[in-house]
């Protein structure tokens, strides 16, 4: 059984996605191009004034997300996106002192596990910052992140869970579809969007499937 952020088929766990084949299969919450470029419309829409955005990434990481398309998505909405880089602690804090540096106005981070780790150190770097951030997963904004869009990781360990239930039972791994997200969560923290003093449009309150006061 696995649960991974990265393709299980580019990666040579399974054979596919509907027959894995062999001993293994699992549940994969990996990030298209489609969902940053989601991402980056909401953005456009809470912070609509926002041209100069980055992405923070950890370009140690092998299956990060495609910095061409997602410069392609940014530039489609009319921003300018860059891309910092951290690799340890100190170096997301750096990461955000460089975006204020650069004037940078909105940022997005990685939803790769590096940071998904660090969410509450993450979100305790950018309230220091006050800068607005859009994030992959709900426990970045359940600790104080402004906005995430992305789908449960409660949701996908629940569904390893079943899946590990179902193997005890006899089930073959190599007959059970690996399991992909079918539902994305829009999560905005109406507390951090006040103390940054963002107006949350009633259009995008309307959309979210939580909102944290």
């Amino acid at each position: 059984m696995f649960i991974t952020g990265d393709d299980p088929v580019k990666g040579n766990l399974v054979a596919s996605f509907n027959r894995p084949g062999g001993n293994l299969t699992g549940v994969t919450v990996f990030a298209t191009a489609a969902m940053w470029s989601k991402r980056l419309e909401l953005l456009r829409d809470l912070v609509p004034r926002a041209v100069s955005v980055a992405i923070l990434i950890n370009p140690q990481d092998p299956a990060g997300p495609d910095t061409a398309d997602m410069t392609a998505a940014a530039r489609a909405l009319g921003m300018q996106l860059s891309f910092l880089t951290a690799t340890t602690d100190a170096e997301i804090e750096a990461a955000f002192a460089v975006a204020v540096e650069r004037r940078i106005e909105a940022l997005l981070v990685s939803d790769r596990p590096f940071f998904t780790v660090r969410h509450k150190q993450i979100a305790a770097v950018e309230a220091r910052y006050a800068l607005p951030v859009v994030h992959g997963w709900r426990e970045h904004v359940a600790a104080g992140g402004l906005m995430s869009y992305g789908s449960s990781l409660t949701d996908a360990w629940h569904q390893v869970g079943l899946y590990a239930g179902r193997i005890l039972r006899g089930d073959k791994p190599a007959d059970l579809p690996v399991v992909q997200p079918t539902r994305f969560d829009l999560v905005i923290n109406l507390k951090t969007a006040k103390t940054l003093g963002l107006e949350v449009p009633p259009t995008l309150l309307a959309r979210a499937d939580e909102v944290i006061e």
